[in-house]
């Protein structure tokens, strides 16, 4: 994890690499209770049987909001400001969906920070974070993600 005593300590690193996290685990229990939160019930996602027999991967997959959402995990394992009290989500700017994650595939996070500036009450931040999967070439996902730091 990289620490950070302040805010303005963090902006010095705009441009670059925040870190990589340590594998997690997207086994079936994680895609169905994210099924469960949001109501996404489709057949690619929680029927092993169906998804067997006629998906084109072969086995479940997550949901791509479920890869996305992942990023708040993988953030809070890269970066802390310790001046920081209140971290908002402000959006995305660009999301990407590149490759579907099977279900018990290991995925990470890969993080960089593009832009940085100081706001009155803390500062604008955009992270690029990358969700790698385990043994592929290709990213689950790619997505530059707004966020409002307030000390």
């Amino acid at each position: 994890m990289s620490r950070y005593d302040t805010i303005d300590a963090l902006l010095e690193h705009t441009g670059q690499p925040l870190g990589t996290t340590g594998w997690h685990l997207v086994d079936q229990a994680r895609i169905n209770a994210f099924a469960d939160a949001t109501g996404d019930h489709q057949w690619i996602h929680v029927d092993q049987t169906r998804a067997a027999a006629e998906s084109p991967f072969g086995t479940t997959v997550a949901h791509g909001m479920l890869t996305l959402s992942l990023c708040l995990t993988f953030l809070s394992e890269l970066v802390q400001v310790d001046s920081v009290r209140l971290v908002i989500n402000a959006g995305l700017d660009k999301v990407r969906m590149r490759a579907p994650v099977p279900v018990d595939a290991r995925v990470r996070g890969v993080a960089t920070l593009l832009e940085a500036r100081r706001m009155a009450a803390g500062a604008r931040v955009v992270v690029r974070m990358r969700v790698e999967i385990e043994g592929e070439t290709k990213p689950a996902c790619v997505a530059d993600w707004v966020l409002v730091f307030n000390d």
